[in-house]
């Protein structure tokens, strides 16, 4: 018995020993590593964890003097360490009890690159991915990507319950052999602005395929709001029902699996399976895993792409994406914190409505841009190939307006205000650099209406900075709609060839308003 006892007592000092070893070296976030880009000119954030109390000293060879902090009591502990211009490659050394040293740092420019599969659509095909079929000029792409200093952090997926302290992944420079694996939007991001800046670039990658707006908004975010509350409701009443949820789908895909194995065309889109407690598309719990972790990682701004999976509440979504923005700008503490997305491509599975929804943000969400890219879209396929278009328009935005570029046309043209005249009705237009331009013939998708909220197609014509716009079937005409429908064609743009964003003049209930 007594060696039974003497045994417990060495096991049990071993066991305290090693994990008051362990606990008692300063340790670091995955981001902070070999490779990292930081902002450059800013107090970029470094921080870690300690004992308790345990001094830590970070110095950088860019600086001539140390930055110091003292862990807090849970042994958390976060240095503001003062950046120069861009350039490098620099060294940070932590030191606490024991020493780490970081290498290959750059000091460039920062983005968050966050959304849903079209931003997680790699530059190359990914095998077995079904959805990931690469970009259409990857063979050409790929040989010519060597941008040793472009590097990207991505993101690896996971769900949290909880906010959580870390994520797994790892800083990756550019070059043909990296690139297949890079985001394809945000790689033709980062090379763009690089080519026009000079400077190096870090992109943050933190994305999910087939996930809603609000599977990355906090969840305080969500509660505090009227307006945003029936999405927790009703992820907890689908709780109550999984397993009976779960039955049901597997019958509706096996009948999906046989109508398409007899119709590879058809028309019918999967069913949805149910959202679980493990789900990508639980609410919040994106936020917590993949993003909350992130901060306060010290940013430039924030690149953009989602919202096809919030087609069927299109109207929530103008207030689900400003909370979503604001909540990301308040975690960061950078309140004006660049935001530039993308307006989602023409689909069959598409919403009119979801596209204004995004409009709206733009308009009245300061320092924020939307990339049109009704253009580029396809009727059959979620994921448009052509991502270079992508990310140069969403480059334009960071150009134009973070980067000092003038005269840069970066936007398409935008519905301004309407006027009748005589039986028809003159839109005007911002962001009609050049003047306004008819690709292709005449101009397309222009439908009106009158009082009685019917509208039928309407004939467009360009008139200096204006289109007007008539039916003979309307005689007094109080609305205009442009490109109102799931897979829109339009030929509408400006001279710089950016198209014009779909739009309506009226406020008319729509089919998704009301739906919770």
């Amino acid at each position: 018995m007594k060696q039974m006892t003497s045994l417990r007592i060495l096991l049990t000092a071993s066991i305290l020993a090693s994990t008051t070893a362990a606990f008692a070296n300063v340790t670091l976030p995955a981001l902070i590593t070999d490779n990292m880009v930081l902002q450059q000119k800013a107090n970029a954030a470094l921080w870690g964890w300690a004992d308790p109390g345990e001094a830590i000293t970070v110095s950088a060879s860019w600086a001539k003097t140390p930055v110091k902090a003292v862990a807090d009591a849970q042994g958390n502990w976060l240095v503001r360490v003062p950046t120069t211009k861009a350039g490098g490659p620099y060294t940070l050394t932590i030191q606490g009890k024991n020493t780490l040293k970081i290498s290959n740092v750059l000091l460039g420019e920062v983005w968050l690159c966050s959304g849903q599969s079209n931003m997680a659509f790699p530059v190359t095909k990914r095998p077995n991915s079904g959805s990931y079929t690469g970009i259409i000029n990857a063979e050409e792409v790929i040989p010519k990507a060597n941008y040793p200093t472009i590097r990207m952090f991505t993101v690896q997926t996971k769900t949290g319950d909880t906010p959580q302290s870390d994520v797994q992944g790892n800083w990756v420079a550019c070059s043909p052999q990296t690139v297949g694996d890079f985001s394809a939007v945000a790689y033709f991001f980062a090379k763009e602005v690089q080519e026009k800046t000079h400077f190096p670039i870090g992109l943050i990658h933190s994305s999910w395929g087939g996930t809603p707006a609000e599977s990355w908004t906090r969840k305080e975010v969500l509660e505090q709001d009227p307006d945003l509350q029936p999405i927790l409701a009703r992820y907890e009443r689908g709780l109550t029902t999984i397993e009976q949820d779960r039955e049901t789908y597997k019958a509706q895909l096996a009948a999906y699996q046989q109508e398409k194995a007899a119709n590879p065309n058809t028309p019918r889109m999967p069913p949805r399976e149910p959202v679980g407690p493990t789900s990508n598309k639980s609410p919040y719990k994106l936020y917590n895993a993949m993003i909350h972790p992130l901060v306060p990682y010290t940013l430039k701004g924030v690149i953009w792409y989602q919202g096809e999976s919030n087609v069927d509440r299109a109207y929530q979504y103008r207030k689900l994406f400003p909370a979503m923005i604001a909540s990301w700008r308040a975690d960061w503490k950078q309140p004006d914190l660049p935001f530039y997305f993308v307006q989602i491509a023409p689909h069959r599975t598409g919403n009119p409505e979801l596209r204004e929804a995004q409009l709206l943000t733009m308009q009245t969400v300061p320092r924020t841009g939307m990339a049109v890219i009704t253009d580029w879209g396809d009727s059959l396929d979620i994921h448009p190939r052509n991502k270079e278009v992508v990310g140069h328009r969403l480059a334009l935005w960071a150009l134009a307006k973070e980067y000092g570029s003038k005269n840069l046309v970066y936007s398409g043209p935008i519905y301004h205000d309407m006027k009748v005249e005589n039986g028809k009705v003159r839109l005007n237009f911002e962001y009609v650099d050049g003047g306004l331009v008819a690709q292709g013939g005449p101009l397309r998708q222009f439908a009106i209406a009158g009082p009685d909220s019917v509208f039928v197609p309407a004939q467009a014509k360009i008139e200096g900075k204006s289109v007007v716009v008539w039916s003979d079937q309307v005689k007094q005409p109080v609305a205009v709609r442009f490109a109102w429908r799931e897979v829109p064609k339009p030929n509408f743009f400006n001279a710089a060839g950016l198209p014009a964003t779909p739009f309506r003049t009226d406020k008319w209930r729509t089919s998704t308003q009301g739906k919770l």
